[in-house]
Formats: structure tokens, C-alpha cells, sequence
């Protein structure tokens, strides 16, 4: 018996790296699953064919139950379809791990803005539309008198939550991701289902050429993101984890810091003279990737 015995598993951009290590060790411990990948290059344009049929062959080698999807989660009916490809093929839909990503790395003032819009398509829109159609599926769930022990798994990045230089669209879709997280909780949470975020550092093809000092496999994340897709995570939702190599971090977010107030308004120097003050009492922030 897996931990995750029975559950029906979506992982998007599941063909290779970290979903692909994902969609195995959730086979592993005992899940049936959507293997979801378009395919594309690490720029997001068309590849020659797509692995997710190979990440499916290698799970069902190993004696466990998996499907291959290879819609663009993307769009509406892309996203559609990869929910009504779990009920279809396997009666239920469980956990939903939001993987899929590409990069097109610019400084800010050479960052075109086709390269800025195919970013957050893939990742802020890659998240919300698989979202939002298995959140549907769960509230009818939980209308309908159905016990719903639910999971969502979203995919953010340390870019995200402290800035990555040459990486302003990835960076800010990322960051949009952590928010959708927070909301996604608080809004689903009645209806049984918990949502959280793993900001992963791993070394894959994706990463190497920007981090290449990343020394954890993908197959160091999963763990983590297999246990908060189980039933064995009751009551941990809204939460952002940092996952690199042996290493678990809780992300803490914005906590309100030094304040100070005062009757009526403020002059701009008053204002000036006593936010250096505050600045003074608070703690430096964590440099931003790839700061000098």
C-alpha cells in the first residue's frame, strides 16, 4: 500500500524533469495518472514529438496505471479535456500537480513582448485553467454530498519570490502563481480541497543553463510534492515549501514589519524621514538571483 493507494494524479508538463519525476513517484506509491506534456522545446515551441507517451510506457512497465495527455492546458478546451481525461479513464480526479513551463530569458530592455506573453500563458494561465475546471469538478462534488479529500500542488520558484535577474517574465509569473495559491485555498477549502505551492530547485534542462551550480535531481522534489498530494497531508493548505535536494523549507511571505502611525497626514518629508527610520529597524531582504 502507496501513500497515495488509489488516488487519481494529474501532472502537467509531466514528459521530462520534474514532472516527469513527479508523475513516477506518484505511480510508485500507488496512484493512477494523467501524464500531461505538449512536447515543446525549453522555449515552448513544438518538438518533434512528445514524451509523455514514454513516461507512461515507463510507469506501466513497472507495474502501475497511467494515461498520456497531450493537450495545451493552456487553453480552455485543453484544460477541459486533461479533467475529463482522468474521469474518463480512471473515474475520479484526486490531485492536480500544475507543473508545465518553459523559459525565454531577456534582460528587461530586450524582453519582447511576444516572449513576455508566452511566458504567462504558460505558467500563470497553465495554472488557472487546470485549476479552475478541477475546482468546478470538486465543488459539484461537495454539492452533490460526495466526500472530496482533494489536492492541488502549484508550481512557483525562488524566481518568484525574490526576483531572478534576466528573468522579469518568469520571475513575475511566478510570483502571480504564489498569489493564485493563496486565493485558490482560501476560496476551495470548504469544499475539501487544500492548495499549496513548491518553489523546487533542481538541476534540469530548464535550469542548468541559468543555475547550473543546482546540484539536487528532480527526483529530490517529489517526495514532498507526492506527500502534499496525499490524503496524509490533512490540513496543510496555503502554504509555499522551497524543496533542493535533502533540504524543506516553509517560505514565510510577507510578514508585516517595522511601523509606525501617526494622526492625520503625513508631509512627503515626514513621510521620507520616517520610513528611512523603519527601514532602519528592518531586516535586509534576501538578494535577488543573479544580483552583483
Amino acid at each position: 500500500m502507496g501513500i497515495c493507494d488509489g488516488r487519481v494524479v494529474i501532472v502537467t508538463g509531466a514528459g521530462r524533469g520534474l514532472g516527469r519525476a513527479h508523475a513516477l513517484a506518484f505511480a510508485a506509491e500507488g496512484a493512477k495518472v494523467v501524464v500531461n506534456d505538449l512536447g515543446v522545446g525549453l522555449d515552448g515551441r513544438p518538438g518533434p514529438d512528445s514524451p509523455a507517451a514514454q513516461v507512461v510506457d515507463e510507469i506501466r512497465a513497472a507495474g502501475g496505471e497511467a494515461v498520456a495527455h497531450g493537450g495545451d492546458i493552456a487553453t480552455g478546451e485543453g484544460a477541459a479535456s486533461l479533467v475529463e481525461t482522468a474521469i474518463d479513464e480512471f473515474g475520479r480526479l484526486d490531485t492536480l500537480v500544475n507543473n508545465a513551463g518553459f523559459l525565454r530569458d531577456r534582460m528587461l530592455v530586450n524582453l519582447d513582448e511576444d516572449d513576455w506573453d508566452a511566458v504567462m500563458r504558460v505558467h500563470v494561465k497553465g495554472h488557472f485553467l487546470p485549476l479552475k475546471h478541477a475546482a468546478a469538478h470538486w465543488r459539484a462534488a461537495s454539492k452533490a454530498g460526495r466526500e472530496v479529500t482533494a489536492r492541488v500542488i502549484n508550481t512557483t520558484s525562488g524566481a518568484g519570490l525574490l526576483g531572478s535577474v534576466g528573468q522579469g517574465n518568469y520571475a513575475a509569473a511566478k510570483a502571480g502563481i504564489v498569489g493564485l495559491t493563496l486565493v485558490a485555498a482560501a476560496e476551495m477549502g470548504r469544499y475539501g480541497v487544500q492548495v499549496n505551492a513548491i518553489a523546487p530547485a533542481a538541476r534540469t534542462r530548464m535550469t542548468e543553463e541559468v543555475f547550473g551550480g543546482l546540484e539536487g535531481a528532480p527526483e529530490d522534489v517529489s517526495p514532498l510534492v507526492v506527500w502534499l498530494g496525499s490524503a496524509a497531508s490533512a490540513g496543510v493548505t496555503g502554504r509555499v515549501f522551497e524543496a533542493e535536494g535533502g533540504r524543506i523549507t516553509v517560505m514565510e511571505g510577507w510578514q508585516p514589519g517595522p511601523t509606525a502611525n501617526r494622526d492625520g497626514r503625513w508631509t512627503p518629508a515626514e513621510a521620507g524621514d520616517t520610513t528611512l527610520k523603519l527601514l532602519a529597524d528592518s531586516r535586509d531582504p534576501r538578494p535577488v538571483y543573479g544580483a552583483s
